[in-house]
């Protein structure tokens, strides 16, 4: 006659063997979490108060800690299980663009790229005037520099509600325009350099009402030129 032990051994190993055959028949399975994790969240590119006085650490705070996080948090909820798991950030924005039934995939992947674009918009060493070859576009493309700071600042401000303010490059030119909501001018083939966001939660801590004020602030103190000049 077995022993008792003997017996719950054979059963805990029966048991056991059926999860591993369950488990191992599911997607992913053998996956690292970091492949089946699609999408995260980038660190800073600088500590929460690198930015001071200009944006404050509790304007970052708030900025990237809940509404940037809780981007990336909806997507990843939203893409489970669909064919847009795994999938680089950049073609879930292309592929579900302009699509009805996709439309909150769109809203939280666009946002989820156009605040990573922001963070590496803006340095605690930017402002200024560029050099070399940007500068060069600049005064072909809008006269002179100051020209361009004006044009720049005055279309970004004028966004009406909820948006973004982008330098962009098309051809061997550079524009200057804003998108609404989570829209990106990368959708319609145009190549993001530079971008300032003029959702409030950006700035509504530190400047309410005034969003000229941030916005001119981010252009005379914090653009990063150098990152501009990278994207050419």
């Amino acid at each position: 006659m077995k022993s008792n032990s003997e017996g719950i051994s054979r059963k805990q190993f029966i048991a056991t063997a059926g999860a591993f055959a369950i488990a191992a028949a599911l997607p992913g399975y053998g996956q690292s979490q970091k492949e089946v994790s699609s999408i995260e969240l980038p660190p800073l590119p600088y500590p929460e108060d690198a930015l001071d006085p200009v944006i404050s650490a509790k304007t970052i705070s708030f900025h990237y800690g809940k509404h940037h996080k809780g981007y990336v948090d909806n997507l990843n909820r939203l893409i489970a299980g669909t064919e847009f798991a795994g999938m680089p950030l950049e073609k879930i924005v292309s592929e579900t663009v302009g699509k009805a039934d996709k439309t909150s995939i769109f809203n939280n992947a666009a946002q989820v790229w156009n605040h990573n674009f922001y963070w590496k918009s803006l340095n605690t060493k930017g402002g200024g005037e560029p050099s070399g070859k940007i500068k060069d576009m600049i005064e072909k493309s809008f006269g002179s520099f100051d020209a361009f700071k004006k044009e720049f600042a005055s279309t970004v401000i004028s966004q009406f509600g909820s948006g973004w303010g982008w330098l962009v490059k098309d051809g061997d030119k550079l524009k200057i325009v804003k998108t609404g909501n989570a829209d990106s001018p990368t959708t319609v083939g145009l190549k993001p350099l530079l971008m300032i966001d003029v959702w409030e939660h950006a700035y509504y801590l530190d400047y309410q009402n005034r969003r000229a004020d941030y916005v001119n602030a981010i252009i005379e103190k914090l653009l990063d030129w150098d990152f501009a000049s990278k994207n050419i």
